[in-house]
């Protein structure tokens, strides 16, 4: 059976899971009387601590839509050159909302600069883009930003004027890293997107959460981006269910990354970064790096990259499969002259 360390987008519903979902009271959604949405919408706001949230299909999506509520045609986001807002939907902001993004190189901590920050912000002048909002995310390539930084962050957004957009897809790992309620990870943003489908292992869903005046906004560009979705009860019965059972044992999979850490860190050739929560991010000697990756899948290890390599621990990863994925890498450097 394949030991699957792609991503943490890769789990199954559990059989409890399946079960909450085929039971779920269910309506129309754009018409606002879908009961299991609404019920998944309120206990998302207060969990994070917001007036109000929105239940949309994926992570992008949510992240569009925060982007292009907080900003018109012709504004500018202030975003990290490692975003995933920025580095990995395809553009979005730019296409479909006509944003500018303004990346900056992300500090070895994921934070970005407050320096930078604010020598980014343009002045009030006819030949720039206005500066409109600041966009951060909490983790960041598995690392969580230091306690005091959005503090900081919110500071320096409230002298300019500008808003703050969270990208918390995995808000829940740095939460329980930090051993704080989510909320606290949230504190000082004026909007927040959160996946359900990645650590907390829901199929489908994420949250964007903000007052109720701009969920409203938020509502109407998710239907013009296509995510009015129907009877989607089924999906938020799955999503309440992962908050319900789903978020604690996070720590689990943040041991079972930092066990898989330690082991592969034994082989010189393998360089492995410091690992904060689920992701483990490793450099590979480029001699053997394809002969490592075909010995990885010939064994039914999967991971993304082949010089740098992801590995992620998830719901559907056991500490059995850790143990088995170290002793194949063993194995491998033991064959090796």
């Amino acid at each position: 059976m394949a030991m699957d360390f792609r991503s943490d987008t890769v789990t199954r519903p559990t059989a409890a899971m399946r079960a909450v979902m085929a039971a779920a009271p269910v309506g129309d959604d754009v018409f606002g009387d879908d009961p299991s949405v609404n019920a998944l919408e309120a206990e998302v706001a207060e969990l994070l601590g917001f007036e109000t949230a929105l239940f949309v299909p994926s992570g992008t999506q949510s992240n569009l839509i925060g982007v292009m509520t907080h900003c018109a045609r012709g504004d500018e986001v202030i975003v990290g050159q490692e975003a995933h807002t920025y580095h990995y939907e395809a553009g979005g902001g730019a296409v479909l909302g006509s944003v500018q993004p303004q990346p900056l190189n992300n500090g070895a901590d994921g934070t970005l600069p407050l320096e930078a920050i604010e020598s980014a912000i343009k002045p009030d002048d006819a030949h720039f883009a206005k500066t409109r909002l600041i966009a951060l995310e909490n983790t960041i390539g598995g690392r969580v930003l230091p306690t005091g930084y959005t503090a900081a962050v919110r500071e320096l957004a409230d002298l300019h004027g500008l808003a703050m957009h969270l990208d918390g897809a995995r808000l829940w790992n740095a939460a329980v890293k930090q051993r704080v309620e989510p909320r606290v990870i949230a504190e000082g943003f004026d909007s927040v997107s959160v996946c359900l489908s990645k650590g907390l292992g829901a199929p489908i869903g994420s949250m964007l959460l903000g007052t109720r005046a701009f969920i409203d906004e938020a509502r109407a560009i998710r239907k013009m981006l296509g995510g009015g979705m129907r009877q989607a009860g089924i999906l938020a019965a799955a999503g309440r269910h992962a908050l319900a059972h789903h978020i604690a044992r996070l720590a689990d999979d943040h041991e079972n990354a930092a066990r898989l850490a330690a082991g592969l860190a034994k082989h010189p050739a393998l360089t492995v970064a410091p690992q904060h929560t689920n992701m483990v991010f490793v450099g590979v000697r480029a001699e053997i790096a394809v002969a490592f990756a075909a010995h990885l899948a010939a064994n039914a290890i999967q991971i993304t990259g082949t010089t740098r390599q992801r590995w992620v621990t998830h719901l559907d990863v056991a500490r059995s499969d850790v143990d088995a994925a170290i002793a194949s890498v063993d194995r491998f450097f033991a064959s090796r002259p």
